[in-house]
Protein backbone atom coordinates (compact mmCIF):
# COMPACT_ATOMS: atom_id res chain seq x y z
CA UNK A 1 0.00 0.00 0.00
CA UNK A 2 1.52 3.23 -0.81
CA UNK A 3 -0.06 5.38 1.95
CA UNK A 4 0.72 3.17 4.73
CA UNK A 5 4.44 3.55 6.11
CA UNK A 6 7.32 1.08 7.48
CA UNK A 7 4.79 -2.14 6.01
CA UNK A 8 7.08 -5.05 6.11
CA UNK A 9 6.39 -8.48 4.11
CA UNK A 10 3.89 -10.55 4.79
CA UNK A 11 3.74 -14.31 5.48
CA UNK A 12 0.35 -16.28 4.58
CA UNK A 13 -2.28 -17.60 7.50
CA UNK A 14 -5.63 -18.20 7.48
CA UNK A 15 -7.98 -16.72 10.54
CA UNK A 16 -9.69 -18.47 12.70
CA UNK A 17 -12.37 -16.25 15.10
CA UNK A 18 -12.36 -18.03 18.02
CA UNK A 19 -10.99 -17.59 21.52
CA UNK A 20 -8.27 -19.12 23.63
CA UNK A 21 -8.56 -22.66 21.83
CA UNK A 22 -5.24 -24.66 21.93
CA UNK A 23 -3.96 -25.93 18.66
CA UNK A 24 -4.47 -29.25 19.27
CA UNK A 25 -8.27 -28.78 19.25
CA UNK A 26 -8.22 -27.77 15.41
CA UNK A 27 -8.42 -29.29 12.57
CA UNK A 28 -6.39 -28.30 9.32
CA UNK A 29 -7.80 -27.17 6.67
CA UNK A 30 -8.04 -28.73 3.23
CA UNK A 31 -6.19 -27.17 0.65
CA UNK A 32 -2.39 -26.99 -0.55
CA UNK A 33 -1.17 -23.99 1.41
CA UNK A 34 1.70 -21.58 -0.45
CA UNK A 35 2.32 -21.73 -4.05
CA UNK A 36 2.93 -25.25 -4.45
CA UNK A 37 3.18 -27.16 -1.17
CA UNK A 38 1.46 -30.34 -2.31
CA UNK A 39 -1.91 -31.79 -3.72
CA UNK A 40 -3.92 -32.38 -0.34
CA UNK A 41 -7.61 -32.31 0.34
CA UNK A 42 -9.97 -30.74 -2.16
CA UNK A 43 -7.26 -29.87 -4.30
CA UNK A 44 -7.25 -33.56 -5.13
CA UNK A 45 -10.83 -33.18 -5.97
CA UNK A 46 -9.78 -30.52 -8.63
CA UNK A 47 -7.11 -32.43 -9.80
CA UNK A 48 -9.30 -35.51 -10.33
CA UNK A 49 -12.07 -33.82 -12.40
CA UNK A 50 -10.06 -32.17 -14.73
CA UNK A 51 -7.57 -35.49 -15.28
CA UNK A 52 -11.21 -37.24 -15.68
CA UNK A 53 -12.73 -34.97 -18.01
CA UNK A 54 -9.95 -34.11 -19.91
CA UNK A 55 -9.37 -38.24 -20.31
CA UNK A 56 -13.10 -38.68 -21.30
CA UNK A 57 -12.54 -35.68 -23.90
CA UNK A 58 -8.97 -37.34 -25.84
CA UNK A 59 -10.85 -41.02 -25.81
CA UNK A 60 -13.90 -39.37 -27.56
CA UNK A 61 -11.57 -37.18 -29.68
CA UNK A 62 -9.57 -40.02 -30.97
CA UNK A 63 -12.48 -42.23 -31.94
CA UNK A 64 -14.14 -39.34 -33.71
CA UNK A 65 -10.76 -39.05 -35.64
CA UNK A 66 -10.93 -43.08 -36.16
CA UNK A 67 -14.06 -42.45 -37.54
CA UNK A 68 -13.37 -40.12 -40.03
CA UNK A 69 -10.40 -41.37 -41.46
CA UNK A 70 -12.67 -44.66 -42.06
CA UNK A 71 -15.44 -42.27 -43.61
CA UNK A 72 -12.82 -40.69 -45.85
CA UNK A 73 -11.71 -44.40 -46.86
CA UNK A 74 -8.68 -45.20 -44.49
CA UNK A 75 -8.26 -47.80 -42.45
CA UNK A 76 -10.12 -47.76 -39.47
CA UNK A 77 -6.84 -47.42 -36.62
CA UNK A 78 -7.49 -45.79 -33.33
CA UNK A 79 -3.87 -46.31 -31.98
CA UNK A 80 -2.38 -43.11 -33.57
CA UNK A 81 -5.26 -40.93 -32.99
CA UNK A 82 -5.26 -42.39 -29.22
CA UNK A 83 -1.73 -41.74 -28.95
CA UNK A 84 -1.67 -37.81 -29.93
CA UNK A 85 -4.39 -37.59 -27.96
CA UNK A 86 -3.37 -38.67 -24.53
CA UNK A 87 0.01 -37.32 -25.02
CA UNK A 88 -1.78 -33.39 -25.62
CA UNK A 89 -4.08 -34.86 -22.25
CA UNK A 90 -0.73 -36.05 -20.35
CA UNK A 91 0.81 -32.52 -20.63
CA UNK A 92 -2.28 -31.42 -19.61
CA UNK A 93 -2.71 -32.82 -16.70
CA UNK A 94 0.89 -32.39 -15.73
CA UNK A 95 0.01 -28.41 -16.09
CA UNK A 96 -2.79 -28.49 -13.65
CA UNK A 97 -1.19 -27.73 -10.24
CA UNK A 98 1.16 -24.98 -11.57
CA UNK A 99 -2.43 -23.81 -13.32
CA UNK A 100 -4.08 -23.62 -10.09
CA UNK A 101 -1.35 -22.37 -8.28
CA UNK A 102 -1.26 -18.95 -10.94
CA UNK A 103 -4.87 -19.22 -10.82
CA UNK A 104 -4.99 -18.22 -7.41
CA UNK A 105 -2.08 -16.06 -7.70
CA UNK A 106 -4.34 -14.25 -10.03
CA UNK A 107 -7.27 -13.73 -7.67
CA UNK A 108 -5.10 -12.27 -4.78
CA UNK A 109 -3.80 -9.51 -7.47
CA UNK A 110 -5.92 -6.88 -6.42
CA UNK A 111 -5.77 -4.43 -9.95
CA UNK A 112 -7.59 -5.79 -12.98
CA UNK A 113 -4.57 -4.52 -15.88
CA UNK A 114 -2.27 -6.97 -13.18
CA UNK A 115 -4.86 -9.74 -13.75
CA UNK A 116 -5.31 -9.41 -17.03
CA UNK A 117 -1.43 -9.10 -18.14
CA UNK A 118 -1.26 -12.48 -15.91
CA UNK A 119 -3.75 -14.13 -17.56
CA UNK A 120 -2.23 -13.25 -20.80
CA UNK A 121 0.82 -14.23 -19.98
CA UNK A 122 0.03 -17.69 -18.34
CA UNK A 123 -2.25 -18.38 -22.19
CA UNK A 124 0.85 -18.01 -23.98
CA UNK A 125 3.00 -19.92 -21.25
CA UNK A 126 0.24 -23.05 -20.61
CA UNK A 127 0.19 -23.20 -24.73
CA UNK A 128 4.33 -23.05 -25.37
CA UNK A 129 4.54 -25.71 -22.22
CA UNK A 130 1.80 -27.70 -24.01
CA UNK A 131 2.93 -27.92 -27.27
CA UNK A 132 6.96 -28.45 -26.40
CA UNK A 133 5.87 -31.02 -24.19
CA UNK A 134 3.41 -32.90 -26.18
CA UNK A 135 5.71 -32.80 -29.38
CA UNK A 136 8.75 -34.29 -26.55
CA UNK A 137 6.59 -37.00 -25.56
CA UNK A 138 5.14 -38.23 -29.08
CA UNK A 139 8.55 -38.44 -29.76
CA UNK A 140 10.04 -40.42 -27.07
CA UNK A 141 7.29 -43.13 -27.57
CA UNK A 142 7.53 -42.98 -31.30
CA UNK A 143 11.71 -43.24 -30.29
CA UNK A 144 10.32 -46.27 -28.35
CA UNK A 145 8.45 -48.12 -30.67
CA UNK A 146 10.74 -47.66 -33.25
CA UNK A 147 9.48 -44.86 -35.36
CA UNK A 148 9.53 -41.52 -35.64
CA UNK A 149 7.49 -38.52 -35.47
CA UNK A 150 7.11 -35.10 -37.83
CA UNK A 151 5.32 -31.95 -36.15
CA UNK A 152 5.29 -30.36 -39.66
CA UNK A 153 6.31 -26.69 -37.31
CA UNK A 154 4.87 -23.98 -39.32
CA UNK A 155 3.11 -21.02 -38.39
CA UNK A 156 -0.15 -22.01 -39.57
CA UNK A 157 0.28 -25.39 -37.08
CA UNK A 158 1.54 -23.65 -34.10
CA UNK A 159 -1.99 -20.87 -34.65
CA UNK A 160 -3.94 -24.12 -34.61
CA UNK A 161 -2.65 -25.66 -31.53
CA UNK A 162 -2.50 -22.09 -29.87
CA UNK A 163 -6.35 -21.69 -30.51
CA UNK A 164 -7.01 -25.11 -29.06
CA UNK A 165 -5.00 -24.38 -25.88
CA UNK A 166 -6.25 -20.48 -25.30
CA UNK A 167 -9.71 -22.52 -25.00
CA UNK A 168 -8.28 -25.07 -22.83
CA UNK A 169 -6.51 -22.57 -20.44
CA UNK A 170 -10.04 -20.13 -20.11
CA UNK A 171 -11.97 -23.44 -19.42
CA UNK A 172 -9.50 -25.25 -16.67
CA UNK A 173 -8.53 -21.65 -15.28
CA UNK A 174 -12.07 -20.64 -15.30
CA UNK A 175 -13.45 -23.85 -13.20
CA UNK A 176 -10.86 -23.97 -11.16
CA UNK A 177 -11.52 -19.64 -10.78
CA UNK A 178 -15.52 -20.52 -9.90
CA UNK A 179 -14.36 -23.58 -7.47
CA UNK A 180 -12.07 -20.93 -5.03
CA UNK A 181 -15.00 -18.29 -5.32
CA UNK A 182 -17.39 -21.20 -3.67
CA UNK A 183 -14.47 -22.28 -1.30
CA UNK A 184 -14.14 -18.61 -0.05
CA UNK A 185 -18.03 -18.14 0.24
CA UNK A 186 -18.75 -21.01 2.44
CA UNK A 187 -15.54 -19.83 4.35
CA UNK A 188 -17.07 -16.67 5.34
CA UNK A 189 -20.25 -18.55 6.23
CA UNK A 190 -18.76 -20.43 8.93
CA UNK A 191 -17.18 -17.80 10.06
CA UNK A 192 -20.13 -15.51 10.53
CA UNK A 193 -22.30 -18.56 11.33
CA UNK A 194 -19.92 -19.43 14.17
CA UNK A 195 -20.85 -17.81 17.50
CA UNK A 196 -17.62 -16.07 19.66
CA UNK A 197 -16.14 -18.48 22.53
CA UNK A 198 -16.74 -16.94 26.25
CA UNK A 199 -13.56 -16.20 27.46
CA UNK A 200 -12.88 -16.38 31.26
CA UNK A 201 -12.98 -13.03 32.61
CA UNK A 202 -9.50 -13.36 33.52
CA UNK A 203 -8.12 -14.54 30.42
CA UNK A 204 -7.24 -11.94 28.07
CA UNK A 205 -9.67 -12.15 24.84
CA UNK A 206 -7.27 -13.72 21.47
CA UNK A 207 -7.42 -14.45 17.96
CA UNK A 208 -6.23 -17.17 16.11
CA UNK A 209 -4.12 -16.40 12.65
CA UNK A 210 -3.61 -20.63 11.25
CA UNK A 211 -2.03 -21.52 7.76
CA UNK A 212 -2.10 -25.21 8.46
CA UNK A 213 1.38 -25.85 9.60
CA UNK A 214 1.33 -23.41 12.06
CA UNK A 215 -0.69 -21.23 14.25
CA UNK A 216 -0.40 -17.68 15.61
CA UNK A 217 -2.28 -16.60 18.79
CA UNK A 218 -2.59 -12.52 19.47
CA UNK A 219 -3.72 -10.45 20.80
CA UNK A 220 -6.29 -7.49 19.45
CA UNK A 221 -4.29 -4.98 21.16
CA UNK A 222 -1.22 -6.08 19.56
CA UNK A 223 -2.82 -5.35 15.97
CA UNK A 224 -2.91 -1.67 14.53
CA UNK A 225 -4.23 -1.86 11.39
CA UNK A 226 -5.55 -4.40 8.55
CA UNK A 227 -5.94 -3.67 5.09
CA UNK A 228 -8.01 -5.06 2.37
CA UNK A 229 -5.14 -7.09 -0.43
CA UNK A 230 -7.54 -8.35 -3.07
CA UNK A 231 -9.60 -11.14 -1.83
CA UNK A 232 -6.98 -11.28 1.27
CA UNK A 233 -6.26 -9.00 4.14
CA UNK A 234 -3.45 -8.02 5.80
CA UNK A 235 -2.67 -8.05 9.58
CA UNK A 236 0.13 -5.10 10.51
CA UNK A 237 1.06 -6.02 14.48
CA UNK A 238 2.74 -3.83 16.94
CA UNK A 239 5.81 -5.83 16.91
CA UNK A 240 6.64 -5.26 13.11
CA UNK A 241 5.40 -9.15 11.98
CA UNK A 242 2.81 -8.77 9.52
CA UNK A 243 -0.07 -11.85 8.25
CA UNK A 244 -1.58 -12.27 5.14
CA UNK A 245 -4.94 -14.11 5.13
CA UNK A 246 -7.46 -14.86 2.86
CA UNK A 247 -11.03 -13.39 4.16
CA UNK A 248 -12.55 -10.10 3.80
CA UNK A 249 -12.55 -7.04 5.34
CA UNK A 250 -15.95 -6.93 6.37
CA UNK A 251 -15.83 -10.10 7.90
CA UNK A 252 -12.91 -8.59 10.02
CA UNK A 253 -14.75 -5.74 10.77
CA UNK A 254 -17.71 -7.36 12.56
CA UNK A 255 -15.75 -9.46 14.42
CA UNK A 256 -12.94 -6.98 15.54
CA UNK A 257 -15.41 -4.29 15.88
CA UNK A 258 -15.69 -4.60 19.65
CA UNK A 259 -12.08 -4.31 20.27
CA UNK A 260 -12.16 -0.70 19.22
CA UNK A 261 -10.81 -1.75 15.47
CA UNK A 262 -13.33 1.35 13.21
CA UNK A 263 -12.86 1.73 9.89
CA UNK A 264 -11.06 4.29 8.56
CA UNK A 265 -10.75 4.05 4.75
CA UNK A 266 -12.60 1.41 2.32
CA UNK A 267 -9.64 -0.73 2.39
CA UNK A 268 -8.86 -0.03 5.77
CA UNK A 269 -9.39 -0.92 9.69
CA UNK A 270 -7.52 0.56 12.28
CA UNK A 271 -7.23 -0.20 16.20
CA UNK A 272 -7.84 3.75 17.86
CA UNK A 273 -6.55 2.40 20.95
CA UNK A 274 -3.08 2.45 19.73
CA UNK A 275 -3.56 6.19 18.02
CA UNK A 276 -1.22 8.76 19.16
CA UNK A 277 -2.08 11.46 16.74
CA UNK A 278 -4.66 12.98 13.60
CA UNK A 279 -3.43 15.30 11.31
CA UNK A 280 -6.55 16.42 9.22
CA UNK A 281 -5.55 17.18 5.46
CA UNK A 282 -7.15 19.78 3.29
CA UNK A 283 -8.71 17.74 1.26
CA UNK A 284 -10.56 16.36 4.23
CA UNK A 285 -8.95 13.51 4.43
CA UNK A 286 -6.10 12.58 7.77
CA UNK A 287 -3.52 10.45 8.49
CA UNK A 288 -3.61 8.05 12.26
CA UNK A 289 -0.17 8.09 13.66
CA UNK A 290 0.22 4.98 16.11
CA UNK A 291 2.47 4.55 19.63
CA UNK A 292 4.66 2.27 17.09
CA UNK A 293 5.49 5.24 14.70
CA UNK A 294 3.88 4.20 11.85
CA UNK A 295 1.47 6.62 9.88
CA UNK A 296 -1.51 5.57 7.86
CA UNK A 297 -3.57 6.95 5.41
CA UNK A 298 -7.77 7.90 6.20
CA UNK A 299 -10.63 8.81 3.85
CA UNK A 300 -12.86 11.98 4.99
CA UNK A 301 -15.38 9.70 4.50
CA UNK A 302 -14.99 7.76 7.52
CA UNK A 303 -13.61 10.45 9.55
CA UNK A 304 -16.40 10.38 11.97
CA UNK A 305 -14.57 7.17 13.24
CA UNK A 306 -11.63 9.46 14.82
CA UNK A 307 -13.97 12.24 15.91
CA UNK A 308 -13.65 11.14 19.41
CA UNK A 309 -10.18 11.21 19.06
CA UNK A 310 -9.75 15.09 18.15
CA UNK A 311 -12.08 16.13 20.67
CA UNK A 312 -9.78 13.72 23.76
Amino acid sequence: MTDVKDAPDRPAAKPVWDQNRPPRDESRSAGASGWLRGIIGEDRLIYAGVAAIAIVIGIVGALSTADDIARRGGVYDISKPLLWDMTSIAVIILLTPALLAIVRRIRREPALAVRIALSIATIVIFSAVHITGMVGLRKFIMFLAGGSYDFRLSLAIVLYEFRKDVVTCILIGGGMWLMEARREMQRALQVVAAPPAANPPSTPQTIWLRDGTKSIRIEPRDILWISSAGNYIEYSLADGSNQLIRGTLAAAENELSRFNLARIHRTRLANLDRVTGVQSKPSGDFDLTFDSGHTVSGSRRYKSAVASLERS
